[in-house]
């Protein structure tokens, strides 16, 4: 299945978002942790595909990361039980009071189901498209060495 994620960091281990570890996506990514990325850029008829690894990032990060959310933020990550079925809006946007009332004049903590979602990359595709169709293709993979083969592809 595949997934729009919003990007919030990369260094060199790799790229990170966040997500409840409950939510469908965490769960079938942790199951099967081997994934790609897909970045499109249709005005500049370019394509960057990373694939790589999963994995969760540590606690720390997580909790960084979730002290620089908007509040609601914050406590929405609480009050919805990410993919989970509910009978109406009604019960989300109770849920939602009940943590507004819980954490009202507090710091809101990070729930231990949320958090930092890494893709470790070992392979590359960059992709610039041209009016001839004859697309420029270029892959970089990595090697046991930690150095990057590169290779041109056919379009």
């Amino acid at each position: 299945s595949t997934r729009i994620v919003l990007l919030r960091g990369y260094n060199e281990e790799g790229l990170v978002f966040y997500t409840n570890y409950n939510s469908d996506k965490a769960v079938e990514l942790l199951a099967q942790p081997k994934t790609e990325l897909n970045f499109f850029w249709p005005q500049l008829q370019r394509q960057m595909r990373i694939r790589g690894t999963i994995s969760k990032v540590d606690t720390k990060t997580s909790d960084e990361y979730f002290a620089t959310r908007p509040r609601a933020s914050q406590i929405s990550a609480w009050a919805s039980n990410q993919s989970s079925q509910i009978d109406s809006r009604s019960e989300l946007e109770q849920n939602m009071q009940s943590y507004l009332k819980k954490f009202e004049g507090k710091d809101v903590p990070r729930p231990e189901n949320w958090g930092g979602l890494r893709l470790t990359p070992n392979r590359f595709e960059f992709w610039q498209g041209r009016l001839s169709r004859l697309h420029d293709r270029l892959v970089y993979t990595l090697q046991d060495d930690k150095s990057w083969e590169v290779k041109r592809l056919s379009p």
